[in-house]
């Protein structure tokens, strides 16, 4: 048992009662965009038992095509705020602190799909993960228009009482096609070497802030990894990663969300540390770690249909006290069973399930 994960943790005005996380994953629940009482009730049952902090699964921004699917939750206009702000109300009620995770899909998302369907993707350069131009490359006032949207987005998680707000860089979606050289072959500011694709989420932060204040948290999520290539990565050495995430620390972030597919694997030779362990070394920002934790199958397995075994919780108790990260999102195990993080902190090993794929079907 870590005498860590259950100490609390207090970052930029919002203090946890604890270092477990409800890490974001998509339910599709939310018929045009608008969360109902199940999305609320969904959350506050995490809330109630342990979760210190639930980062919302995504809900996409004001960009006409920034959904593939019409029940992914928006985070804009009238009906779906006024159903996200009976999820925060509910939450708010509980021990947990709550974030929205801002979200854009980017090119991922298929024509003629999402809220919009006859709307046109957004992308970095038009140019899929194949190298093939399929779009007309994004003006400069769109791309603006894409970095004011997160804003908005923001802006009305701080109106509605959340505590803080996640943005979504990580698995091949909008910002993280910014980051990845494949798909960004823009010639402005936004595009050449990795530091300067970073600009794109930079100012996504600095916007963002503005929005909402000094006093919420800013957490981006962020991989090597895309869901396109699992063996992409956009920083290959120690060095080369420092200098891209000291772009966002410099922009005002203030957690990293380090997404791996499997927590314990490390992320340079010649190290333990895994991702999360070196965003910290590398910056002294807070990091949350996440990737198959208290399972042993990847999370993308969950949507071919697999299910996963529960797997000890020993290692992850040891790397969190020694301070590797401080931290740790669940997914699946949460999703599974509302009550992961009670039996948990009550040493009730015996009593953690194992992993159904038939639990995406319910909100339970």
């Amino acid at each position: 048992m870590s005498n860590t994960l259950f100490t609390p943790f207090t970052v930029r005005g919002m203090t946890l009662p604890n270092r477990i996380v409800m890490a974001p994953m998509t339910r599709s629940f939310s018929p045009d965009g608008v969360p109902g009482e199940n999305v609320a009730a969904y959350y506050k049952r995490r809330g109630d038992a342990d979760v210190g902090l639930i980062i919302t699964e995504g809900t996409v921004i004001d960009r006409e095509g920034s959904a593939n699917d019409p029940n992914y939750p928006k985070f804009h206009g009238e009906k779906p705020l006024a159903g996200w702000k009976a999820v925060a109300d509910a939450v708010a009620e509980t021990p947990g602190k709550i974030a929205p995770q801002l979200w854009h899909v980017g090119m991922v998302r298929k024509p003629g799909t999402g809220h919009n369907p006859d709307a046109q993707s957004d992308s970095p350069s038009g140019i899929t993960h194949t190298g093939k131009e399929v779009l007309p490359a994004p003006t400069d006032e769109e791309v603006a228009d894409m970095v004011n949207s997160y804003a908005r987005s923001a802006k009305s998680a701080k109106e509605l009482g959340f505590d803080a707000i996640e943005l979504h860089g990580a698995h091949g979606y909008l910002i993280d096609q910014f980051f990845w050289g494949v798909m960004n072959q823009r010639e402005d500011k936004y595009g050449g070497d990795l530091n300067d694709r970073a600009t794109f989420a930079a100012d996504i932060i600095r916007e963002c802030r503005k929005a909402i204040g000094e006093d919420m948290p800013i957490i981006l999520r962020f991989s090597q990894w895309k869901q396109q290539d699992y063996t992409a990565r956009l920083a290959d050495t120690p060095q080369k990663l420092e200098a891209f995430l000291s772009i966002f620390v410099d922009a005002g972030v203030d957690i990293l969300h380090c997404s791996q597919r499997r927590f314990w694997e490390p992320e340079f030779d010649d190290s333990h540390l895994n991702l999360a362990g070196w965003a910290k070394k590398l910056t002294g920002l807070p990091t949350i770690t996440v990737g198959s934790v208290g399972l042993n199958g990847d999370f993308f397995e969950a949507f071919q249909g697999k299910g996963a075994e529960a797997a000890s919780l020993d290692e992850l108790f040891e790397r969190m006290d020694k301070g590797e990260f401080d931290m740790v999102a669940v997914g699946r195990a949460l999703l599974q069973d509302p009550h992961w993080a009670t039996k948990v902190k009550e040493g009730r090993f015996e009593e953690l399930e194992n992993y159904s794929a038939d639990s995406l079907k319910t909100l339970y």
